[in-house]
């Protein structure tokens, strides 16, 4: 398997000289003035999740202008815009719109200056610090390129704009508004991600498991408080927390198999309230990550047996046992079907050249991407990629160890965006047509 790691410097040319001249990339060419206009205007102007009704109205006149049949409000602020064109097979492209609650410090001209008050009700600055408008500049560019080539495939086209990936609710909302049910439901299903590690222009993609589940879980440790003089009358809860924590790490090293690639995270620890007081409780907050549903569930099932044995251990009376939520819903891992990803990367592979197309290692990181494939896996085929956007000199001064890149969701992340929707537009669109021929084509 390729691995971006030790890749070097990969050139400017090497990235812009296209490995085979064609008419989708020269008509491509043509639209990047109006796209990056596009792209300018959508980073200065983030929504947080499913408050993206400005991002979705624009996009959806778009859309209607180019001849879809646009729906919008699925799944609270989702667009679904649909274009029949004959008999053939159903592809459903999507890109996701919500921005993040972060103070944009890119220094870019056109950055968000955008304010807003999220769930937490503390008032923040907004920005599209994982890239969703490179996203939906590549959705509508690719939607551009295929409207315009309507001879040249067969079949019917579903385009959506999500909300709330971030949140990891956007793809269900959109499900449980009936998205397979209201609209044609799709044979193949394709999106892509900007990515903050690969030089800008590449393409990465990983069989399988791409990205992880995702469980949020509550820890409650109960215990009994008192003087902290006087530990002996008390059942200490931070003491018994910790060993819980300690615990806690055996599920992956002693529990998980080796080859099974598993996370447990405990990323907040709360109690107490003064020196000479031992508290009555103790709350933790843990990020689980998985990949398969029994790897998943081994995790969940050993947290909720550790809190309740060592609970026993420490002498605590039944009524007092720790409480053990996972927050429902949570994000599902994203499974890229293996033969067909290996079909569509085989059609880039030829576009864009070996140098730019590579397989890549699976991420624990969270995409709900995954959902549609998980509502009917036996009749869909599914592939997330990812499009890298790290600036050229910005990546050969990281492989000289000069500098640090800035990750996705970091203030200062501001990818190379016209590389990222050139490339992402061509793939999207050229896959497209790979999949709906036309008739007799």
């Amino acid at each position: 398997m390729k691995n971006w790691i030790g890749l070097g410097v990969v050139s400017a040319l090497a990235i812009a000289m296209p490995a085979q001249a064609n008419d989708l990339r020269e008509a491509l060419s043509e639209d990047m003035p109006g796209l990056m206009e596009l792209y300018r205007d959508l980073h200065a102007n983030p929504e947080l999740s499913f408050e993206e009704v400005e991002t979705a109205k624009k996009l959806a006149i778009r859309a209607r202008e180019l001849g879809f049949d646009v729906t919008e409000g699925v799944g609270k602020t989702g667009v679904v815009a649909v274009m029949r064109n004959g008999d053939g097979p159903t592809v459903m492209l999507r890109a996701d719109m919500d921005g993040l609650p972060v103070v944009e410090q890119t220094g870019l001209p056109y950055a968000s200056k955008r304010i807003a008050t999220p769930a937490s009700g503390v008032e923040t600055g907004v920005m599209h610090a994982c890239g969703h408008d490179t996203h939906m500049t590549a959705w509508i560019g690719a939607a551009q390129l295929l409207a315009e080539r309507k001879d040249e495939w067969s079949g019917t086209l579903v385009m959506i704009l999500q909300p709330a990936e971030e949140l990891g609710l956007g793809a269900l909302a959109m499900l449980e508004d009936g998205l397979f049910e209201r609209f044609p439901k799709p044979d193949y299903v394709l999106g892509f991600h900007d990515a903050a590690q690969f030089p800008a222009g590449m393409i990465g993609y990983s069989p399988g498991y791409a990205l992880a589940n995702v469980d949020s879980v509550d820890v409650t440790v109960k215990g009994i408080g008192g003087h902290g003089a006087y530990p002996h009358t008390t059942k200490d809860p931070i003491v018994l927390a910790s060993a819980i924590v300690m615990k806690l790490q055996t599920l992956v090293s002693r529990e998980s198999s080796p080859l099974d690639p598993a996370v447990v995270t405990v990323g907040s620890f709360l109690a107490g309230s003064k020196h000479n007081i031992i508290s009555d409780e103790a709350k933790l907050q843990l990020t689980v990550r998985s990949y398969s549903d029994e790897s998943r569930k081994l995790l969940l099932d050993g947290i909720r047996r550790i809190a309740r044995g060592e609970a026993i251990a420490a002498g605590l009376p039944d009524d007092r046992m720790p409480e053990v939520t996972v927050i429902e819903p949570y994000t599902p891992s994203t499974y890229n079907t293996p033969e067909f990803t290996e079909q569509v990367m085989a059609g880039l592979r030829q576009r864009f050249g070996d140098d730019r197309v590579m397989q890549v290692p699976s991420v624990m990181g969270g995409e709900d991407f995954g959902q549609f494939y998980r509502a009917d896996r036996e009749n869909i085929e599914s592939l997330i990629f990812w499009v890298g956007g790290v600036p050229e000199d910005d990546f050969a001064a990281s492989q000289r160890g000069e500098m640090e890149l800035p990750s996705l969701h970091s203030p200062f992340w501001a990818p190379d965006a016209e590389k990222v929707i050139v490339t992402a537009t061509e793939a999207m669109a050229a896959a497209t047509l790979d999949l709906m021929p036309a008739k007799g084509g």
